[in-house]
């Protein structure tokens, strides 16, 4: 995660938060559990494959660099 980005849960919504300097983004998905896989220890690769063997068969190799492409481009992971 970027420097000024936080990953929360709101229990109140019962949300997936990334907060952010005057934003937050409400997460949708599976979205918050593939952020918690960036933890500064696993690369792309290993990420995709947690991924794909928790969920086998679905389309992991494709979709998650996508992702993660856009939320680079965000500014809100590096």
């Amino acid at each position: 995660m970027a420097p000024a980005v936080s990953l929360r849960h709101d229990r109140v919504r019962d949300a997936d938060l990334l907060v952010l300097p005057e934003r937050v983004v409400v997460l949708r998905g599976s979205a918050a559990r593939l952020l918690r896989l960036c933890d500064g220890d696993r690369d792309l690769d290993a990420i995709v494959a947690e991924l794909m063997s928790r969920f086998p068969g679905a389309p992991v190799a494709e979709d998650v660099p996508a992702f993660l492409g856009r939320m680079r481009t965000e500014g809100w992971v590096r």
